[in-house]
Parts: structure tokens; sequence; C-alpha cells
């Protein structure tokens, strides 16, 4: 059974006890730990102590459990209006909660439009290194911009000036479509049959795998931008995750 992410942040009270791992160094701000994505991200880069701080944005206030890591409240502000606080690495995921996980209703998530806004305000708290998860309809995406900017907005953060930008496409799961009568129903059918001429390159990958990529991304990226396409993701998945990450960042 899927654990919430957040129990990552109540329940390290129980291995107070342990022996303390080695320091990280730097703080990490993670927007939208939400969702099977938000939680593997949550996990591994918060759960690594890799960084010496951990903050993960919340809409309420939340008891914060695990060692290194706090919760940043954002206020019912525009984002241009929040306090500043202090990140070396941030990490934008886009994921809606689950909605059997009451708790994660507690976070802040991410909308597509904030992006930009979000961006700058991350620069202003100092954030050098950005990593931003990109979901995407299967599929959908131009060939040309796969592997650039692919739209206005992704322009704007980079214009930012962050040393590092790493844009991760991960195709998504088609979305369940409600329809309003059987001639709708029938339609959709008819176009279902394009879901088969998907490649597999494009499918989408486990949340875990996706995390991993990330992971071993802020680890090894050199200053620049770079981007991931879907067919990258799903290569790396498939078992020579530091190979492939390597080929793509070298």
């Amino acid at each position: 059974m899927a654990l919430d992410p957040l129990q990552a942040l109540q329940g390290a009270n129980r291995a107070a006890a342990l022996p303390a791992p080695a320091a990280g160094t730097g703080t990490l701000l993670i927007a939208g730990a939400t969702g099977a994505l938000g939680q593997e991200l949550l996990r591994r880069l918060a759960g690594s102590h890799r960084f010496g701080h951990a903050r993960v944005l919340a809409r309420e206030p939340i008891r914060d459990g695990l060692r290194g890591v706090e919760t940043y409240l954002s206020p019912d502000l525009p984002i241009a209006q929040w306090p500043l606080t202090s990140a070396d690495t941030a990490v934008i995921a886009f994921d809606p909660p689950r909605l059997y996980h009451d708790r994660e209703r507690a976070l802040w998530v991410p909308q597509p439009s904030d992006l930009p806004e979000l961006a700058r305000w991350l620069r202003a708290c100092g954030v050098q290194t950005l990593a931003i998860v990109q979901p995407h309809d299967q599929g959908k995406l131009p060939e040309a911009l796969k592997r650039g900017l692919a739209s206005l907005d992704e322009q704007a953060v980079v214009a930012n000036g962050f040393d590092r930008v790493i844009l991760v496409r991960s195709a998504r799961k088609p979305l369940d479509a409600k329809f309003a009568n059987p001639a709708e129903r029938l339609a959709a059918w008819m176009l279902s049959i394009v879901r088969f001429m998907v490649p597999s390159s494009e499918q989408p990958v486990r949340a875990s795998k996706v995390a991993e990529l990330v992971d071993v991304a802020l680890r090894i990226a050199p200053p620049g931008v770079h981007v991931a396409a879907p067919e990258l993701v799903w290569e790396a998945a498939q078992g020579q995750m530091q190979a492939v990450a390597q080929r793509w960042l070298g």
C-alpha cells in the first residue's frame, strides 16, 4: 500500500534515537509534494538527508516530524507577495492531491499558470538550481518541442538567471473523460484507437522512476538548461538510469 507522503513528515520521531546520518548541505524547497510523484520526490530527496534542510510548501500548518524537514506556510496571497525564505535547490511537481489522502490537502499545489511567478519568487529566495517535472499528455507534444523550451512560461523561467534548470517531461495517463450523451461516448471510443498509435517510448513511467531521474539529475547536471524528453524518461526507467542520465547531461 502506498504511503501518504506526509507520513514521512510525522513518522521520524520514532527514529530520533538512531545515529544521525551524514550531514547534507544546502536547503531544498519542494512545491507540489502531493500525489504519487510528490510522495516519491519527498521520500527520495528529503529522506536521503543529502540536503542540510528541506522545506515543503503548505497551505495549512502541519506538524513536522522528519529530521531536517519543515513546512513553509504559503499565505493566501499572490505569489509575488509571499515573504521570502531561503533555499539553494527547488523542485516543482505538478501532481494534484489524491482525494483519499486528506493530509495532502494541507499542502500547496502549484498550477501550470503559477510557473513564471513561482520561479521568480524562488529565484528571489536564492534558489540556484530549479527542477521542474512537467507532465504532459502522451503523444500530444510536437516533436520539435520535446527537447527544448515548449512555452513562453518556460522561457520566462530560464530568463530568471538560475544556474541550472532541469525540465523533466513525463508522459501521464489520459484523463478520464465524462460524456453528456451516447454520441460523445461513441466519438470518444472511435478516437481512442489513437492510444494504440503512441509509441511505447512515450508511455507513462512509474513515479518512483521519475523521482529517481530527478535525483540523479540534481546530483550530476552541469550549469545550464537541461530538458528530458518523454522518450529519455522512458529509456531511463528501463534499468540504465545512471548511464542514460550521464549521456543526457554529459
